[in-house]
């Protein structure tokens, strides 16, 4: 199991073939030496809080743990969704900040 902790964090929600995924996309600051970097899990199967964190699960095992103040798109991580917008148009979307517990992961 790989934990990571993005300095930013946004969800996906990915259609395909009528099948909906939902990930995370996180991304990390760079300093002069070691530059932005980002990564996408690979599905979220579980949410849990840990204080003023959400704790995704993924389905390869994965675990990112998001603090609540840090949702939304950065330097490192615009790009990317640029990038997956221009490609998939359709079948990617960018979903609002809200109450992660809440959301109904089978819709």
């Amino acid at each position: 199991m790989t934990n990571y902790n993005p300095d930013s964090w946004v969800i996906i929600k990915m259609t395909h073939k009528e099948e909906t995924f939902y990930k995370v996309l996180g991304g990390w600051s760079g300093g002069y030496l070691n530059g932005t970097g980002w990564r996408l899990n690979s599905g979220i199967e579980e949410v849990t809080e840990d204080g003023s964190y959400y704790v995704f699960r993924g389905s390869s095992g994965s675990v990112y743990t998001c603090h609540k103040e840090s949702y939304g798109l950065r330097m490192s991580t615009v790009d990317t969704w640029l990038s997956m917008k221009k490609l998939y148009p359709d079948q990617v979307e960018l979903l609002d900040d809200q109450n992660w517990l809440e959301r109904n992961w089978n819709e």
